[in-house]
């Protein structure tokens, strides 16, 4: 199941107490202060690992407490410090803090990491003060993720337009391919081979009008293009279900630019699938006599004018 929404609790470990200790022997006037001090709460880490691909695990466990800082003991012994707790989030999870409302940090390579919540220090022991202190507590903080897909290619389309059938005939991704819309329910990621280059592409699940408002969950679907570089917007030229081509191009233009306009700014590849469906030539014509920009006519099914197309989406990237 692909998740990509989660929010959870993480509290880091609170310092371990210093020590009162007083050492005499039989040759000492005075007893000497030995206590030693507490050890330093744990942190909670979050790091990105690229073998993850979605937030599910969290929708199971939500709640991330390190372990305290050691207490100190006397003859100047210092309490151990807490071992940091990792917690492991796709490439592309956003950090937000709920109750600011800062992003904390955006990890977008693999191995980035950073110190959500900042463990205690250890209170000092009375070697080093006059009393021995207590540990300071460690951050607490509710924390929400949200992943954003790392791609290069963006496929939109409307549903059943062929989008799935693409992405399994360029690309290594398995996707679910039947004939009625929203067999896609989450974006899927695909590695294209080039001779220059590889790059990837991620399906988005078919968009309606009103996706930018959350239409279909079209809004949660939609923020997984924003990091993509390109967008290859799949058309059916065939009109197979009564649908218009050239309404259904106009539609996801308009949708993308409500959503955000540096969405609706990216580079944009048009590729008109289902060439070899009755009708698709006609309807062709008059595409290119409407839309006067460059267009890859394809058949996804058949396999044909594929290598055109990625050739385009690799050069433009």
């Amino acid at each position: 199941m692909f998740i990509d929404q989660a929010k959870i609790f993480v509290k880091a470990g609170d310092g371990g107490r210093g020590c009162a200790s007083l050492y005499r022997d039989k040759y000492m006037r005075f007893a000497k202060r030995n206590g030693g001090d507490g050890g330093r709460g744990a942190d909670i880490i979050v790091r990105a690992d690229r073998n993850i691909y979605t937030l599910l695990d969290f929708h199971y466990n939500r709640h991330f407490r390190a372990a305290h800082g050691g207490h100190a003991s006397s003859n100047n012994k210092r309490g151990r410090d807490g071992e940091p707790v990792v917690i492991r989030v796709p490439v592309g999870t956003v950090i937000t803090d709920l109750k600011s409302g800062c992003i904390l940090r955006d990890l977008k390579e693999g191995g980035e990491q950073v110190i959500v919540a900042v463990g205690g220090k250890g209170g000092l022991g009375n070697i080093r003060s006059p009393e021995a202190m207590p540990g300071e507590p460690g951050e607490e903080k509710n924390l929400s993720f949200d992943l954003k897909l790392i791609a290069e290619v963006g496929l939109v389309g409307f549903p059943n337009a062929g989008k799935s059938t693409l992405i399994a005939n360029v690309s290594n991704a398995q996707p679910k391919i039947a004939a009625y819309p929203f067999t896609t329910k989450f974006p899927i990621l695909g590695v294209v081979k080039r001779d220059k280059g590889n790059f990837v592409i991620a399906d988005i699940p078919g968009l309606i009008e009103g996706s930018s408002k959350g239409r279909g969950l079209g809004d949660k679907f939609l923020r997984h293009i924003e990091r993509t570089k390109i967008l290859i917007h799949l058309v059916d030229i065939s009109g197979f279900e009564g649908r218009d081509p050239i309404a259904d191009y106009k539609a996801i233009n308009s949708e993308l630019k409500n959503y955000s306009k540096e969405v609706a700014k990216k580079p944009q590849i048009i590729a008109l699938n289902k060439m070899d469906l009755e009708g698709a030539k006609e309807n062709l014509k008059r595409f290119k006599k409407l839309i006067k920009k460059t267009v890859y006519p394809i058949s996804a099914l058949r396999k044909e004018g594929l290598e055109e197309l990625m050739d385009a989406a690799a050069k433009k990237i």
